[in-house]
């Protein structure tokens, strides 16, 4: 039977949100319903940050009733605290405002369960090699003696299980939580695992913001010094969702050196400022290329942008990667120059970063709190 939307509907007006009985539909706390043609079923449900522990009984019941319908293949649900609960009105203008004071521990619901960090490595656009970094930074900080995840929460470009060269689909395990798929010492968990390796993501928001926060948040991550989340490029509702309900300990921005690619740079940075957000540093990819024959240094997108840029940015420069075979080539294969060859020169620049970005990481240990989105 082909599930449809009415169906959806109708099965989550069985799950009641308070004690008077008012159920999930009639509640205007629901986003927008989609179904898609793999009949997976997304949607949010709007709370108010301090119902967040209750409301996530709310979203296990809903989640429940929708899985039980014939048809369904997988749902994704999450709580967002992006406007009021109530009614559904006219979008409005959003703008993040800041939580408690820096030094205050998040809230229990918060937290990721097992995981004492996380970082997120984005980037302002595509193309600059942010994916390639956070597979080597992530075994960079494994290299230190770390326990480390990595989550590939960039929806439309998984590339990460191809990077690593992992293949198959994760475990289900005990109450509809997944168990992470293993590489080089790593915990990974992707999108790419669970769809076609070529279907089309044509996703809303919602539909993003939901697996990202099931990824997160529905995984058997276990005891976890770091998370590296690579993120999908821009600033969206991905790098929303995740200041928004995640904790996070800081970004790394990538960008190579050329012009065009640090205007988007500088909007990345910018964004997790705004939602206060630590950035850990600026790494410059790509930044030379050295022929293998000749020896002769060429800088194919300029040279030292990124330096400077994180100088007048007034933000950490973690150091430059050079646009070099090896590194394209092991990434192709599945086998991280990290992993691969980890005493290389290569090796060590990835590590090095890795050590920076630990110490500062390190150094507040006192977890901030998350920025609760608002509406003007």
């Amino acid at each position: 039977m082909a599930i449809s939307r009415e169906h959806v509907l109708q099965a989550l007006s069985t799950v009641p949100v308070d004690a008077s009985g008012t159920n999930l539909v009639q509640s205007g706390r629901l986003s927008e319903v989609l179904v898609d043609d793999a009949a997976r079923v997304m949607f949010s449900i709007a709370i108010r940050p301090a119902e967040a522990a209750l409301m996530e009984k709310v979203r296990q019941a809903a989640e429940n009733a929708v899985q039980g319908l014939p048809g369904v293949k997988g749902v994704f649900i999450s709580l967002t605290a992006d406007r009021p609960a109530g009614p559904a009105q006219s979008p409005a203008p959003t703008r993040p405002q800041p939580g408690p004071g820096a030094g205050a521990a998040p809230s229990k619901s918060q937290r990721i369960p097992g995981v004492r960090h996380i970082v997120a490595v984005a980037s302002g656009k595509g193309g600059v090699g942010k994916s390639t970094t956070a597979v080597n930074l992530a075994l960079g900080l494994k290299a230190l003696g770390l326990k480390v995840g990595l989550l590939d929460a960039d929806i439309y470009g998984p590339s990460v299980p191809k990077l690593l060269g992992i293949q198959g689909k994760p475990k289900l395990l005990e109450g509809r939580i997944l168990e992470p798929m293993e590489a080089y010492g790593l915990k990974v968990m992707s999108i790419g695992f669970l769809v076609d390796e070529e279907a089309a993501m044509i996703w809303r928001g919602p539909m993003v913001m939901s697996a990202i926060t099931q990824m997160l948040r529905e995984v058997a991550w276990s005891d976890l010094d770091i998370l590296v989340v690579d993120m999908p490029p821009g600033t969206g509702d991905a790098q929303l969702t995740m200041a928004q309900a995640t904790p996070l300990a800081g970004a790394v921005i990538v960008s190579t050196p050329q012009d065009l690619a640090l205007i988007d740079a500088r909007r990345g940075v910018a964004m997790f400022k705004r939602v206060e957000i630590p950035i850990l540093g600026i790494v410059e990819n790509m930044a030379t290329f050295v022929c293998p024959h000749c020896g002769q240094a060429s800088p194919i997108f300029g040279h030292g942008g990124a330096r400077t840029e994180a100088g007048r940015l007034g933000v950490p420069f973690l150091g430059e990667v050079p646009l070099n075979m090896s590194i394209r080539e092991l990434s192709d294969a599945g086998r991280p120059v990290v992993a691969s060859d980890p005493d290389g020169d290569h090796a060590a620049l990835y590590i090095g970063m890795a050590r920076e970005i630990w110490n500062s990481v390190a150094e507040g240990e006192t977890a901030r709190p998350t920025p609760r989105i608002v509406i003007e």
